[in-house]
């Protein structure tokens, strides 16, 4: 199993998580198409493969601006567990964890399944994978004056 966390991007926490089976190959990027899809203008639309290789597991970069560990631009590094990876050099951080997710860092869990792939026999398991951005809680809600006539 692999867990993928989305990371906030000033505090580095969890926002959402998405775990898969040991699948030959996880896709993240921008098109509806992957299994992880991140809305963001720096995302490409095929951007990163996790790639199964054997027991062990590989980050490949596809996207057009670069996926980077630690500052430094990569384009293909073996995954270890907790491994934090960039897409672009201002996008989204996601952090890479083999086994099972702690549960007590975990926001929100999407199953991972292939969009457009043939449905689940249990309807209960049918998921979507989407990204909802986090609340900002330093905002007030701001209404209208009722206007009286």
């Amino acid at each position: 199993m692999i867990t993928l966390s989305l990371l906030h991007p000033i505090q580095s926490i969890p926002v959402q998580s998405w775990t898969f089976e040991p699948e030959s190959v996880v896709r993240i990027g921008r098109s509806t198409d992957n299994d992880v899809i991140l809305y963001s203008a720096v995302v490409s639309r095929h951007h990163v493969e996790l790639r199964r290789n054997g027991s062990a597991w590989e980050v490949v970069s596809l996207g057009a601006n670069g996926t980077y560990i630690d500052g430094k631009r990569i384009n293909q590094v073996a995954v270890v567990d907790g491994l934090i990876i960039r897409l672009a050099s201002s996008g989204p951080k996601i952090q890479i964890r083999m086994g099972s997710a702690d549960p007590a860092t975990k926001i929100k869990t999407v199953a991972g399944k292939r969009p457009g792939s043939s449905k689940s026999e249990d309807p209960s398991k049918e998921t979507q994978t989407f990204i909802t951005p986090p609340r900002n809680t330093n905002i007030e809600e701001i209404t209208q004056p009722e206007v009286k006539n």
